[in-house]
């Protein structure tokens, strides 16, 4: 009997999922981990601003290194051996980290940490695409994402509140508790490929794969859309902890940490785009996430925190909204080396990430955050204009 690729009434397809949603959701707790407690490293390593938030934009770039490394790997060895060693390779530093007292050390182990974390993302999306129906896979993609926005809510809340009631040590070490139960349930759930077929080419015939993508103008919009998503979305949330316990606010790192409560739309978001998208179509909800995005983050140069709260919501549905059906569309785009056009865009969003934590340094400094939410507001709803304009054009 020919086999099938799984659907929401086969009961694998739930395996999957809730393995991946699992897998997910502590990747991305551990990503963001450090977030909410850059102030908190400039008191205790007597750092600057710039310095702390490298260990976030370290991370991040091991990440982009492993999405490049591993997407190649995976596409040739197999996809559930990476997201199972990625979860290993992701709890054993939050073991290591509150055991050394220099701030050096610990971005190393972030960096070493981001690398093991891209086994995950490198590898999920394309097992999806393989091992999913295709009607099915929206659905798969979304609550995939769904939890990532879950896991990077939950790390910077609970990293945030027991820095501040405990210590941020006994929150790295609960973390990674976290990754090691996640570890043990993946390895019982998660089904091994049926679909894969691995590829034999060389590594320069893969690379040659790799950069046909660029010949792609389709892909590359999406990917373009990756870095200004991310580079809006993550230059908000890394500087609002410092605008937070400034005056007029002068909030605690456990109320700052509330505020990445906010996350819980973009819980909810992707799910909802899915379907949305396919009543009116993906393009149609993308733009209007995108919009919806930009309208929450200028309702947070409003002096007034409930308003502030309330435009942090906004910005996540948003960003969720477009971040979501901008991943589910890249398999559409491609026919072959889905594990490397899933890694470029990866590649890119995440560069997004790191351009939007250290990278944007100079515009808060300089133009503090109203000049910082002003800029970063306008430049997904730019970048979608101009390539609107573009298409049409041509």
């Amino acid at each position: 009997m020919e086999e099938h690729a799984y659907s929401m009434k086969d009961g694998y397809f739930w395996r999957i999922t809730i393995s991946l949603a699992l897998a997910s959701f502590f990747v991305f707790a551990g990503m963001y981990a450090t977030q909410p407690l850059l102030p908190l490293f400039v008191k205790e390593f007597n750092v600057s601003v710039s310095v702390s938030t490298l260990s976030l934009s370290l991370t991040i770039i091991g990440l982009i290194i492993g999405l490049i490394v591993l997407g190649f790997l995976s596409d040739r060895n197999g996809r559930t051996s990476f997201i199972k060693l990625s979860l290993a390779g992701a709890a054993i530093p939050f073991i290591i980290m509150p055991l050394s007292h220099s701030f050096l050390l610990l971005l190393i182990l972030r960096l070493m940490q981001g690398f093991a974390l891209a086994g995950l993302p490198a590898a999920a999306l394309a097992y999806l695409m393989e091992e999913i129906d295709k009607s099915s896979l929206p659905v798969a993609t979304a609550l995939y994402i769904s939890s990532n926005a879950l896991g990077g809510m939950v790390g910077r809340v609970m990293t945030g509140y027991l820095s501040d009631h405990v210590s941020w040590e006994n929150a790295f070490y609960i973390l990674g508790a976290v990754g090691f139960i996640v570890l043990l349930a993946v390895l019982f759930m998660l089904p091994d490929s049926r679909f894969f077929t691995p590829s034999k080419a060389t590594f320069s015939e893969d690379m040659k794969g790799f950069f046909y993508h660029f010949k792609n103008p389709g892909l590359l919009f999406i990917c373009g859309i990756g870095v200004v998503l991310q580079l809006s979305f993550t230059g908000i949330w890394t500087y609002l902890p410092f605008y937070m316990e400034a005056p007029p606010f002068t909030l605690s790192l456990e109320a700052i940490s509330y505020m990445f409560l906010a996350y819980g739309f973009g819980v909810i978001g992707s799910p909802i785009a899915g379907w949305l998208a396919g009543r009116f179509g993906l393009v149609v909800i993308r733009q209007i996430g995108i919009i919806v995005m930009t309208l929450g983050a200028l309702m947070t140069l409003f002096p007034s925190l409930w308003i502030i709260m309330i435009g942090l919501c906004v910005t996540c549905l948003g960003f969720f909204t477009a971040h979501s059906l901008t991943a589910s569309s890249v398999g559409m785009e491609v026919s072959h080396h889905k594990g490397s056009a899933s890694s470029l865009y990866l590649v890119s969003y995440y560069i997004g990430v790191s351009l939007g934590s250290s990278a944007i340094g100079p515009l808060w400094n300089g133009l503090g955050w109203q000049g910082l939410i002003i800029t970063l507001g306008f430049i997904p709803v730019i970048y979608i204009i101009i390539m609107v304009l573009y298409k049409k054009n041509k």
